[in-house]
């Protein structure tokens, strides 16, 4: 093999995406109106590992977003990784590690981020479940999000 072939084969290595879960069936608008509060979840279909979304949350006349992705970890070494970044309301992406893949469920953790340490998500038919767990001030806590597959924009009856 001549060291142009070998250096292409191993350019073309360096280049290929990071092997990550199916996530499919996380892809489109997902609508929860309990507590008071109208959520939403927008998840693009996967893209070369690469899983685009972002939520809107309105409750008390106040409105709050978070923009998110799933995909390679760039600091993950030669093992690779993948993992859930999140941007609450623009901050800079907080990594949360692929921990755990089945079909319909996904867990990532980050137990050095203050709160939460591990986002779940789970679908089942039409409904998607979103949990934030971990523990704030020594505290054990979570929030859990109950969302039904809508059409995109679509509102909570007022």
């Amino acid at each position: 093999m001549s060291v142009l072939t070998t250096l292409a084969a191993a350019a073309l290595l360096q280049s290929t995406p990071t092997p990550s879960p199916d996530l499919s069936w996380l892809a489109g608008y997902w609508l929860d109106c309990s507590g008071g509060r109208e959520a939403s979840e927008t998840w693009s279909d996967p893209r070369l590992g690469l899983v685009v979304g972002h939520a809107v949350t309105v409750r008390d006349g106040r409105s709050g977003f978070e923009s998110a992705h799933i995909g390679p970890m760039s600091d993950a070494g030669p093992e690779g990784g993948v993992a859930y970044f999140a941007r609450p309301e623009g901050a800079p992406a907080t990594p949360f590690r692929l921990i755990e893949s089945g079909p319909q469920r996904v867990v990532f953790a980050n137990p050095a981020n203050d709160f939460p340490h591990r986002i779940l998500y789970q679908r089942q038919g039409d409904v998607l479940t979103a949990r934030i767990e971990g523990a704030d001030d020594d505290e054990t806590r979570s929030a859990q999000w109950t969302f039904n597959k809508a059409e995109l924009n679509a509102r909570c009856p007022s």
